[in-house]
């Protein structure tokens, strides 16, 4: 059964229910982005707000996934060269933080390394695929999910002024 409100709304007795799903699962995502905190294998809290004015490029990876290993060299160029930048990878499917320790130092990752989880996942996003980057604007604002492979012309190219 439908039924029009003042306001010109058609509601139904299941659209309340499903609004309120929708609205609260862009209102958990908004917020979650907005308040991530996060915290590296060195002990140092990361968080979007204490980047605002920075590209943030949150890059989600496993030792295991041969696009996530790709990516590390670019990302690390990155980090050393991009003022303007912050990346922050987040590994996943670990066996443990020694593990990951000697992956970063053999791989000379010199960028943020978090041990992810379903915290981390619950505050950025998920990660269905590996790799899955997550690229939040000078603003603070998701800018864009890129699941697969990233490289450093795609995120140049993302956040090159716009014209």
């Amino acid at each position: 059964m439908s039924s029009i409100r003042r306001d010109g709304v058609l509601c139904s007795d299941w659209g309340r229910p499903l609004v309120a799903l929708v609205l609260f699962g862009w209102m958990s995502v908004c917020h979650a982005a907005d308040a991530f905190s996060i915290r590296d294998i060195e002990g140092k809290t990361h968080s979007l707000a204490a980047y605002k004015g920075k590209w943030v490029i949150v890059n989600y990876w496993a030792t295991w996934c041969p696009p996530c290993l790709e990516e590390i060299p670019d990302l690390i160029a990155l980090h050393e060269k991009r003022k303007d930048m912050v990346i922050l990878g987040v590994a996943m499917d670990y066996k443990d933080a020694k593990e990951i320790r000697a992956f970063v130092d053999d791989n000379l990752m010199s960028y943020p390394v978090i041990l992810g989880d379903d915290k981390v996942t619950r505050q950025i996003g998920p990660a269905d695929v590996l790799p899955t980057t997550f690229i939040f604007n000078p603003q603070g604002q998701l800018a864009k999910v890129r699941r697969g492979l990233i490289t450093r012309q795609y995120i140049e190219k993302l956040a090159a002024p716009q014209k």
